[in-house]
């Protein structure tokens, strides 16, 4: 047995990626040279038709691009042309995908309006079946994709890999003079896993430009490596993401470490942050921090950039940050409306600075920005519009008067006159 070493990383331009073959899910196309994809997967109980409906609806208003659901039981199947009629019905088109684990050929069977209702099938390799069952479900689900016109993502996750090709490969590596870690034979298990997969589905009769592959890990380094290995034996479109990757700041910074390294090496046609919800949190923050990966990197522009002064021994006041708040907080609110009414208005960067020293600089490289008084200093603000000082703002109503400000240049320089001149 032979086991390729991890490739050294090659940095590239942002604009420069691996070349993929693309998939189409529903309206959306991944890989195939389109911009990387943001997904997400909902929480709810699928059955639960008012709550996912909910979920997902959040979700694509946030921004989520394609929205994975469970489908687990019979009861969840039944539900999903229900979920998605109800999400049309409220103009919601977002493509549903549909994660399925051990019964997957059975449901899709016996619910050909759940079959035909989603844009894609999930399929783990690890529990789409067990022993002589495996390829033979397996290929029942690629036929049902066949039939119905669906694409397939094949999704490793070392948490359900495959114990049978895990196993031999270790009794290899064991007779080996030079045997390699555990680990790397792990990592190779993952990528043969999805290879395997994507050859069997393609002897079935899946066109290549149906599958997308995944291989989950939940440690930065390992992903790293099973990626670019991956990225290295197949051409097909690969959704990235760290599996698992934990609450709050551990689990963005874990996820924008990872995936920050394999984008910038062109590596990922489509990605998901699985942050784990702070008790009754809100999902849509995975959304968030993958568009926040995906612009902080060049690859995509979704909401205008606020640039905002840390604060620091000069800024004792706290205007800077509520002001900065408030306009981060009314940009996400209003971008549903805004991507619709000011085309172009996602490219826009704003500036809230808390003092002279770096404020009025800042501003004038900014579309609109503020430098507000820090101790000591003059209480004053000005403003800066496309690089040139416009006003002088003064009084207790600075932050107010300047956020009337910022709507009016989006007015005009995104509105339908703006456009039409």
């Amino acid at each position: 047995m032979q086991i390729e070493p991890p490739s050294e990383p090659v940095l590239v331009d942002p604009a420069e990626r691996r070349p993929t073959v693309g998939v189409r899910v529903a309206g959306v196309v991944v890989g195939g040279g389109a911009p990387v994809v943001v997904q997400s997967m909902t929480n709810t109980d699928t059955a639960d038709v008012d709550a996912t409906v909910k979920q997902v609806a959040e979700l694509a208003k946030a921004g989520s691009e394609i929205v994975r659901i469970t489908v687990d039981r019979d009861e969840s199947a039944a539900a999903v042309p229900r979920v998605r009629e109800r999400l049309e019905r409220l103009g919601l088109f977002v493509p549903l995908v549909g994660d399925f684990h051990y019964i997957g050929h059975k449901l899709l069977a016996d619910h050909p309006a759940c079959a035909e209702a989603l844009a894609k099938y999930r399929i783990n390799p690890g529990n789409v079946g067990f022993k002589d069952k495996k390829d033979r479900q397996f290929v029942q689900i690629v036929e049902t994709a066949i039939r119905w016109g669906k694409p397939v993502r094949i999704g490793v996750n070392w948490g359900s890999l495959d114990q049978d090709l895990l196993t031999r490969l270790m009794d290899k590596n064991s007779a080996l003079a030079a045997p390699l870690s555990a680990r790397a034979v792990m990592r190779e298990a993952i990528v043969r896993s999805a290879l395997l997969s994507a050859q069997l589905a393609e002897e079935t009769g899946l066109a290549r430009e149906k599958i997308i592959l995944s291989a989950k890990v939940s440690n930065v380094q390992d992903l790293i490596a099973v990626y670019r290995d991956l990225s290295r034996r197949s051409p097909h479109a690969l959704h990235l993401g760290l599996t698992e990757a934990g609450m709050g700041s551990k689990g963005i910074v874990a996820s924008a470490a990872a995936m920050g390294i394999l984008l910038q090496e062109g590596i990922g046609d489509t990605i998901r942050v699985s942050l784990t919800p702070e008790p009754g949190g809100d999902r849509t923050r995975e959304v968030q921090v993958a568009q926040e990966l995906l612009q902080t990197m060049g690859f995509r522009q979704f909401l205008p950039v606020v640039a905002a002064c840390p604060g620091c021994g000069r800024t004792t006041s706290t205007v800077f940050q509520e002001l900065a708040e408030t306009i981060q907080n009314d940009i996400r609110v209003n971008m549903p409306v805004w991507r619709e009414k000011y085309p172009g208005v996602e490219g826009m960067t704003v500036a809230v600075m808390g003092c002279i020293v770096n404020g009025p600089g800042e501003s004038k490289h900014a579309n609109i920005g503020i430098s507000l008084p820090g101790t000591g200093e003059t209480p004053s603000a000005p403003v800066f519009i496309d690089g040139a000082k416009a006003a002088t703002l003064r009084g207790p109503n600075i932050a107010a008067d300047f956020q009337v400000m910022v709507a009016d240049y989006i007015e005009r320089r995104y509105g339908s006159r703006a456009a039409a001149e």
